[in-house]
């Protein structure tokens, strides 16, 4: 059984910075594609960034671009997501997930595991 369970998520002010967990477990993740999305109250959820579990290739939104740095440690089993030069349009709730392949990692139906979510509040 896969889980992902994210961490770090808080209220900070525009300019900070947040780091974000996910711990995952239940199964080997090389080949896997793990992801970053994002869902702001009546907004539906969407692309942030996502990573190659077991290589180098990364793919951000250009929203965040720039802002944002995607990284794993194989060796702890969890990714993360550096947030840096926070702005208010970037709070949300911030969701990990996995998927089986590298292919179309910006869409939902990419990734078959998800994590339960951290709140991401930036004050203006």
């Amino acid at each position: 059984q896969v889980q992902l369970v994210e961490s770090g998520g808080g209220l900070v002010q525009a300019g900070g910075s947040l780091r974000l967990s996910c711990a995952a477990s239940g199964r080997t993740f090389s080949g896997y594609v793990m992801g970053w999305f994002r869902q702001a109250p009546g907004k539906e959820r969407e692309f942030v960034a996502a990573i190659l579990w077991s290589g180098s290739i990364t793919n951000y939104a250009d929203s965040v671009k720039g802002r944002f740095t995607i990284s794993r440690d194989n060796a702890k089993n969890t990714m993360y997501l550096q947030m840096n030069s926070l702005k208010p349009e970037d709070t949300a709730v911030y969701y990990c997930a996995s998927g089986p392949v590298f292919r179309d990692v910006r869409a939902l139906r990419s990734y078959n595991y998800w994590g339960q979510g951290t709140q991401v509040t930036v004050s203006s």
